[in-house]
């Protein structure tokens, strides 16, 4: 891994884990599906060259790739890629990079750039996301989906970690598949809003899901929970209460 970005997490070894864990559970499924939904209100229909960076083994690609878009997709992990390959072995216009965020030097920009849950695994996010507005072209979008940080202490006050929450979420034997750093929505709008972006969406992911008494219901009802997300997660309070935050923004056109 390059020295510079060294503490940024990677899922080389295991990214297979990392896709049963993540998409073969209600909690990714919904998380997918409700970032899809909010992100195909706002994407132009003409096909555009998109940056899906951090894009893993390429979930969110191939949803973009089936629309016709052309889309770089990167990560730091070569396991994950090869997955991507794999998936998305009949979409010609999918590229690939693998390496850091960071270190992605296209000479051209792009009209779209997603970075879905990338920024708690990385230990500088905000500067992150100073590297990516260099490469959205005027005019372009970018999405942005992270685990919440105030969602993330309230959920563990309602489970009672106390002694988590005073060690600032810091465990000896941490779980690799558990985010490094939440961030704070706040934080992440006021740094858009001062890097002369317009804030276009925001959406709780997850805003009653993971906070069901009865797990099961997960499952079950798995439909009417998600009807309940689309009809509230854009709404205060819930909005802000999702276990991820979604926001989608505007760079300044020239």
């Amino acid at each position: 891994m390059h020295k510079q970005y060294s503490q940024d997490q990677s899922f080389d070894r295991i990214a297979e884990k990392f896709e049963k864990n993540i998409y073969g559970t209600t909690k990714g499924r919904l998380r997918h599906e409700l970032l899809e939904h909010y992100l195909l209100q706002y994407l132009p229909s003409a096909p555009q060259r998109v940056l899906d960076a951090g894009g893993g083994t390429g979930v969110m690609t191939k949803t973009l790739a089936q629309l016709g878009h052309q889309i770089l997709l990167n990560d730091l992990s070569e396991d994950a890629l090869n997955i991507a390959r794999q998936k998305l072995a009949d979409y010609p216009q999918v590229s690939y990079h693998c390496g850091p965020l960071q270190e992605i030097n296209e000479q051209t920009q792009f009209d779209v750039i997603l970075c879905h849950a990338v920024l708690e695994w990385l230990s500088q996010p905000l500067d992150a996301i100073e590297g990516l507005l260099t490469k959205l072209a005027p005019g372009g979008q970018l999405s942005l989906s992270f685990f919440n940080s105030d969602a993330h202490l309230f959920s563990n006050v309602i489970y009672g970690n106390f002694d988590y929450i005073d060690k600032d979420f810091v465990v000896p034997n941490r779980v690799r598949l558990n985010p490094n750093k939440a961030v704070c929505p706040a934080q992440v709008l006021a740094y858009l809003e001062a890097a002369g972006l317009t804030v276009i969406h925001k959406a709780g992911i997850r805003c009653f899901h993971d906070y069901v008494r009865d797990k099961s219901i997960q499952t079950t009802h798995y439909e009417q929970l998600k009807a309940k997300e689309l009809e509230y997660g854009t709404s205060h309070p819930f909005v802000w209460l999702g276990r991820y935050f979604h926001v989608i923004a505007i760079k300044p056109g020239e």
